[in-house]
């Protein structure tokens, strides 16, 4: 009774714990009644699926998220396509095997109940129940439209999708003739379903350039059902990916006109991005983005080619507000859509900035709604050139109140912000731009200049450009013409709108306020178990490059004075308490180096210049332990026992002229000293012919 009692409880516990995929339904009275409902139950099932399969809206940026597992990864990675697809058919495979242990344990549970409970004959049990189901299930997919032909496709895209081992050529390409023969005339019934569309993707990855262009006319007049589709979208992405330049042109050519419906449908989004991102050319991107405009460009595709949105807008009045009122109507319904990150709507965007910058003052309700609209979203601009653009014409064009809205919402992504193409750009046009240097300094340089996150960013090109511009501004070492010049033109905007404090006095400011920061960062890595090391930031050119810029400017502060003592000190060890001709000397390993000594021996005290060929004196040292002191250091250092014929026999030549030219200026006692030294080997330079350096001194002696 007891083994009794304690089967009957497992069996219960079995029952609770997995429940049966399909429910079995109650016996209706006739058989036409069961067939009713045996339909509807099978239609409400195959509507479930495919509901499940629905893709989500909203999607954060370049990056880098996924989207749902069953489908998403296609438009990330298209090879990988066909594995993603293979998982869905296993599961459905072990949905077939539930329904097959569930049989059995129902069969199980039946006989332990017939001592208790007399079975009902005219109820049917549970495995009869889905066994009838199934054949139910089988018999509707015949009757669909190409049912037939579905099956027996499916059957050799089985093989055709192996993996381990993949078949070979001839196989795979007998394979897809084979598919090729039974699908070319009902391609089109194929493509929306979940399965089948899956077969065509295959078969466009692996077939010719002319089978393609075939699927591609095939499907012709059918583009903007396969955008709105759920599983449509991955073979028209596929089309785009593995087609040719005539197939692109017609899919977008067919779209054209349908692209401002399909931003606002959240499968169609994704196609019309990648379609813009990846598959267009120049001029195509153009004539999307023309269609954001109205209705006449929607419709004609040459209207308005080779104009900008400001040559159409200041036509007439009736085609500027017509066109603001197109673009801020897509860009609202998009950005409501979860579409914020997407590069198609920077460029949109881009086009409705252009007309607010033009007059401010007129457009000013237009841009306070538009700030207000993107201020918590800044962070899904900014990894674009376009989304990039936009941010930094927001921020010069807001007030106190909206900016501080923007930087709290920037505030969480300081690292990727920094660290980012575009972003950096970002960064540094609010340096440029908010009076409140407090603010920014608590939001993003506290932040960002710590031991653990500086030595990174130093090192990286894009995440130095904010700590140069704190140092040197817009120098044209570090900033290029175009960039010197868009910055310019946003602060130009600023200083028209809100902004007053001088643009020198916020940099010092910043600058005072991050120095601390960063000289405590850096000394953090003269510890030898630091990593990375002191050493090994001055072996990176970008790093190496951005410390000697941090050395040479100079500061009040006595903490940071201090601390770029303890730097030189560490960098005049490395470089002179080593022996010159070792490999792992930093001269040696890093050549580039040679130019950050030459620097720290220069100081502030000297500059080489062009015009007169030579080096002259500029000012008097501002900069303790660099400069004209430096260079006496350094000649005692390379005059101490027999290390002068080491120095001038490779890069280290350049040191010693850098050396030789500042005590010869100052006219210092150590340069006397040098110069003895140097002319007893004369004939050792004489001898160095390829030695530019070596070359140069003897030029001087």
């Amino acid at each position: 009774m007891g083994k009794g009692t304690k089967r009957s409880a497992k069996s219960a516990t079995t029952k609770e714990s997995k429940k049966p995929k399909f429910s079995p339904q109650p016996v209706p009275e006739s058989e036409s009644e069961a067939s009713e409902n045996e339909a509807t139950f099978y239609q409400s099932a195959e509507d479930g699926e495919d509901d499940s399969s629905d893709i989500s809206g909203s999607e954060l940026d370049s990056s880098s998220e996924q989207e749902d597992a069953d489908e998403g990864d296609e438009l990330d990675d298209l090879d990988d396509l066909d594995e993603k697809n293979d998982a869905d058919e296993d599961d459905e495979l072990d949905d077939l095997d539930d329904l097959e242990e569930d049989d059995e344990e129902d069969d199980s549970n039946e006989k332990s109940d017939e001592s208790e409970k007399a079975a009902d004959p005219n109820k049917k049990t549970s495995a009869e129940q889905h066994a009838e189901q199934r054949k139910l299930l089988a018999e509707r997919k015949l009757k669909r439209k190409a049912g037939t032909e579905v099956e027996r496709i499916k059957a050799l895209w089985e093989k055709l999708r192996v993996k381990k081992p993949t078949p070979p050529k001839q196989v795979r390409d007998k394979l897809c003739d084979e598919i090729w023969e039974l699908a070319h005339d009902v391609i089109y019934d194929l493509v929306l379903k979940h399965d089948a569309s899956r077969v065509v993707q295959t078969l466009v990855k692996y077939s010719s350039k002319e089978r393609r262009d075939k699927i591609v006319q095939a499907l012709k007049g059918h583009y903007y059902q396969l955008a709105t589709s759920s599983y449509g979208k991955y073979l028209l992405v596929k089309l785009l990916h593995y087609g040719s330049k005539e197939s692109r042109a017609l899919i977008v050519n067919e779209l054209h006109g349908k692209l401002r419906k399909l931003m606002r449908h959240k499968e169609g989004a994704y196609v019309v991005e990648d379609l813009f991102v990846l598959y267009s050319t120049a001029e195509q991107k153009n004539q999307i983005i023309r269609e954001f405009w109205g209705a006449e460009y929607a419709v004609f595709k040459d209207s308005g080619k080779g104009k900008t949105v400001l040559d159409i807008v200041n036509e007439s009045a009736e085609k500027r507000q017509l066109i603001m009122t197109n673009l801020s109507g897509t860009i609202a319904a998009s950005v409501e859509k979860g579409s914020t990150g997407f590069q198609i709507l920077h460029a949109a965007m881009k086009e409705y900035v252009a007309i607010l910058v033009e007059d401010p003052e007129k457009n000013d309700t237009q841009i306070r709604e538009f700030i207000e609209l993107l201020a918590e979203q800044f962070a899904e601009l900014v990894h674009t050139q376009e989304g990039s653009e936009v941010a930094c014409s927001l921020l010069a064009l807001a007030n106190a109140k909206e900016r501080k809205v923007i930087i709290r919402s920037l505030k969480n992504h300081a690292k990727e912000l920094i660290k980012n193409e575009h972003g950096n750009t970002v960064l540094i046009a609010l340096y440029m731009t908010v009076d409140d240097t407090v603010l920014l300094h608590k939001s993003f340089s506290a932040e960002l200049y710590t031991s653990e996150l500086l030595p990174e960013l130093i090192q990286e090109k894009f995440s130095r450009r904010p700590l140069l511009y704190l140092l040197k501004g817009l120098d044209g070492k570090y900033f290029s013409p175009k960039v010197k010049e868009e910055l310019s033109r946003y602060e130009k905007i600023a200083y028209a709108k809100t902004t007053k404090k001088p643009q020198e006095q916020r940099r010092i400011e910043l600058q005072s306020k991050a120095l601390p920061s960063i000289y405590k960062a850096l000394t953090s890595t003269l510890s030898p178990d630091s990593n990375p090391t002191f050493t090994k930031l001055l072996s990176v050119n970008m790093a190496a490059q951005f410390i000697t810029e941090l050395l040479l400017t100079p500061s009040d502060d006595e903490d940071v004075n201090t601390s770029r003592s303890e730097l030189v000190d560490a960098i005049f060890d490395i470089t002179f308490k080593t022996d010159i001709l070792e490999d792992h000397h930093l001269l040696n390993k890093t050549p580039f180096f040679s130019r950050s000594l030459k620097s720290l021996i220069h100081g502030d005290e000297f500059k080489f210049d062009n015009e007169k060929k030579k080096l002259v004196t500029v000012s008097e040292s501002k900069l303790p332990g660099l400069g004209s002191s430096f260079a006496a250091r350094c000649s005692s250092a390379i005059l101490e026992g027999d290390t002068l014929s080491k120095w001038v026999s490779g890069q280290g030549a350049f040191v010693v002229l850098a050396v030789y030219e500042v005590l010869a200026l100052k006219d210092h006692k150590e340069s006397k000293n040098l110069t003895k030294a140097l002319k007893k080997i004369k004939g050792d330079l004489k001898k160095d012919k390829d030695n530019k350096g070596a070359q140069l001194l003897l030029k001087l002696l």
